[in-house]
């Protein structure tokens, strides 16, 4: 039998303990938790999708600067940083689930040459949720968006950096 942890609600927190429990949910930005706390978080939000909602608002009202250091944060797919073991827990997780850590020495020759040219174009890391996808799609996914313009595509990226909080904070409070 495993003794199960019981965390508190969120909105039962104050603000150092809700930022040291949910501040790296947004790749190395704690400060969407913090303003997330500070705007107030009622029981609607101790909820994955509740409080999802909430980070996620943040986020997306955000300056644009913001919102760039914010997908900057965000390693490469199958990148370098993943084959040298230097992703957070939570990165390495999901890009292992997506099978990235199996990829064909070609796949990761065409992975490499989408990371290029994505952020040569974009001046930012190509952002998926990748979690239920696979290398394939994920593939799929970097050349279909490779023709957006920027202002498109640092969207379809904070839309996607808020699904990957939204699977984070389902496994954290699910």
């Amino acid at each position: 039998m495993t003794d199960k942890i019981l965390i508190p609600r969120p909105s039962q927190l104050d603000q150092q303990a809700f930022v040291a429990h949910y501040g790296d949910i947004y790749e190395h930005s704690p400060w969407v938790a913090e303003l997330a706390w500070q705007r107030g978080l009622s029981p609607a939000e101790d909820t994955p999708q509740g409080l999802a909602e909430a980070m996620g608002a943040v986020l997306r009202e955000a300056s644009p600067e913001r919102q760039l250091k914010v997908i900057r944060a965000h390693p490469d797919l199958a990148g370098k940083a993943a084959v040298a073991g230097e992703l957070t827990d939570d990165s390495t997780r999901e890009q292992a689930g997506a099978g990235l850590d199996q990829c064909t020495p070609e796949e990761m020759a065409r992975f490499e040459r989408l990371n290029a040219a994505y952020k040569a174009k974009f001046g930012f890391p190509f952002v998926m949720a990748v979690k239920g996808s696979d290398r394939h799609a994920i593939l799929a996914a970097f050349e279909a968006r490779l023709p957006n313009d920027p202002a498109e595509e640092r969207r379809t990226a904070i839309e996607q950096i808020n699904r990957i909080a939204r699977f984070r904070l389902e496994a954290r409070l699910g």
